[in-house]
């Protein structure tokens, strides 16, 4: 099963590619939404949002991160990444 076939990461704070835009474009898409927004959790807290289309596509916005992800939340950059290459969900409970 592939859970992440394509996946698009946004800082919430980015003021370069907002994610207002970047929402603005896949609604143009026309992609059915598989999973609305959802919280995802780096321990105790949010660590950003996610949402899922038809196809894989997944859209994810990193809580507190500018257009560099990883300079602004490298411990959620890091999760990200490992879910990613795992081909795993982000979790949706805290832990």
């Amino acid at each position: 099963m592939n859970l992440i076939c394509s996946n698009f990461t946004s800082g919430d704070t980015d003021g370069r590619i907002p994610v207002t835009a970047t929402r603005y474009t896949l609604n143009k898409l026309g992609l059915k939404i598989t999973e609305d927004w959802t919280p995802w959790y780096n321990h105790k807290e949010v660590g950003g949002w996610t949402i899922n289309y038809e196809g894989g596509l997944s859209f994810v916005t990193v809580r507190g991160a500018g257009h560099q992800v990883p300079t602004f939340a490298p411990k959620r950059s890091l999760q990200l990444i490992r879910h990613f290459l795992a081909n795993k969900k982000l979790p949706s409970v805290a832990f």
